[in-house]
């Protein structure tokens, strides 16, 4: 039968003994287990639920003006906003040259602007888009409703109707009395389905018109802000994007063509930014902790210096003492890290359903793993904080430590 360490039980029972003390020590640890952790997590869960829903539209490319190249010329100044503002935009002929260039892949244009939007007693903005009517029933869902028969008529995204209070058959006045364009009220038909985030077209928090309204109060006509191509087969995507990059950009640049991997690599990087920033602070929560943990066992090693000498006097050896000291450290961080562990678990699921919106990725193993890797970094950052302590405490003589009063 193993014989217990002795060595183990002196240190477990010191640590009962400054019960108070070490429990201090601990909560440093556990608070910055839990900062840690779930910073990870909540990153981990962000990205993840972003790579999702833009994994639902890798298939579709995004082409839109070169600013640099011959994007189209500005409009004449007729009200659209290619016009007024100076935007550029894509021609008809573009478009044309973009759906031979896609070949089997359907190709469809947008139109999009920004205006005020009132209903009842409130009012705002919102994204106003336009766009052919065989592509309004291909790309969007309706989750209740029609899709528009008259330039009176628009469908409305699950945003603006839970931001509103919107429903089927409320009217909505689009513009300003004292623009140009005056202002113009709608029926609304239908409510559009949750798309998430997307890169082609952001319906949530939009409002679809008919092509006809779109051009008979902004004007542009023919002029795009925006052609998507959604690929037949996602392998083909490198192809598609090539072929219409050589259609139309061979004497000088005048589209961009972009997929959803430079929007996830962006999304991604200023994430992983925003979360390095974050655990920097949570690393200050850990390096006060260290500072505890410090301060704890150089208290343990100056109140126990005649112990120190008796055992020393008896047969103790050095590396024994070293060991006794580092052991007190290692179970203080070996606690705090497992209450931190199961606390991180709790705190990170609320709060990632609370800025997330979801916990389906939570014990995804990108987001879990941050848990282990939260209680490994107390725990070693605890038994290092305590190898300088021990280390005095083994080198201390027993001679003079039997003198210690």
């Amino acid at each position: 039968m193993k014989k217990p360490d002795i060595i183990f039980q002196l240190s477990v029972r010191s640590v009962r003994l400054n019960l108070l003390r070490s429990v201090l020590a601990a909560l440093g640890i556990v608070i910055g287990v839990v900062a840690i952790a779930s910073i990870g997590m909540i990153s981990a869960n962000m990205t993840l639920s972003v790579t999702e829903e833009l994994s639902a539209t890798a298939n579709i490319l995004v082409v839109t003006a070169d600013s640099g190249g011959g994007g189209g010329e500005p409009g004449p100044g007729s009200g659209g906003s290619s016009s007024d503002d100076d935007e550029d935009y894509l021609t008809s002929d573009q478009f044309d040259d973009i759906r031979k260039a896609a070949g089997s892949s359907f190709v469809y244009y947008l139109y999009s602007e920004s205006d005020r939007i009132e209903t009842g007693d409130s009012s705002g903005h919102a994204t106003i888009y336009a766009m052919e009517d065989e592509a309004m029933t291909e790309i969007l869902t309706l989750t209740e409703g029609s899709f528009p028969s008259t330039t009176s008529q628009v469908v409305i995204g699950p945003d603006l109707v839970e931001r509103y209070g919107i429903e089927v058959g409320s009217k909505v006045s689009i513009g300003d009395e004292d623009d140009d364009e005056g202002e113009t009220t709608v029926r609304v038909t239908g409510i559009l389905e949750e798309r998430g985030m997307s890169m082609d077209i952001n319906s949530d928090s939009a409002i679809i018109t008919t092509e006809k309204f779109f051009t008979g109060r902004y004007d542009g006509e023919d002029e795009y802000s925006q052609v998507n191509v959604v690929v037949d087969d996602i392998d083909e995507i490198d192809t598609v994007k090539e072929s219409i990059e050589d259609s139309l950009n061979k004497k000088e640049n005048e589209v961009k063509v972009e997929d959803s991997s430079r929007m996830l690599d962006s999304i991604s990087s200023t994430l992983g930014t925003i979360t390095s920033f974050a655990l920097a602070i949570a690393g200050i929560s850990l390096l006060v902790a260290a500072v505890s943990i410090f301060n704890v066992m150089m208290m343990s090693v100056t109140e126990r210096i005649r112990e120190i000498g008796i055992l020393r006097s008896i047969g103790t050896q050095k590396n024994e003492i070293l060991r006794m000291f580092v052991y007190e450290a290692a179970i203080i961080g070996v606690v705090g890290a497992g209450i931190g562990a199961i606390l991180s678990l709790i705190i990170g699921y609320v709060v990632v359903f609370g800025m997330v919106g979801t916990t389906e990725y939570f014990f995804a193993w990108d987001s879990i793993i941050n848990v282990p890797e939260g209680m490994i970094i107390g725990a070693v950052i605890c038994v290092v904080s305590g190898v300088y302590p021990a280390w005095r405490a083994s080198k201390l003589d027993p001679i003079d430590a039997l003198r210690a009063e």
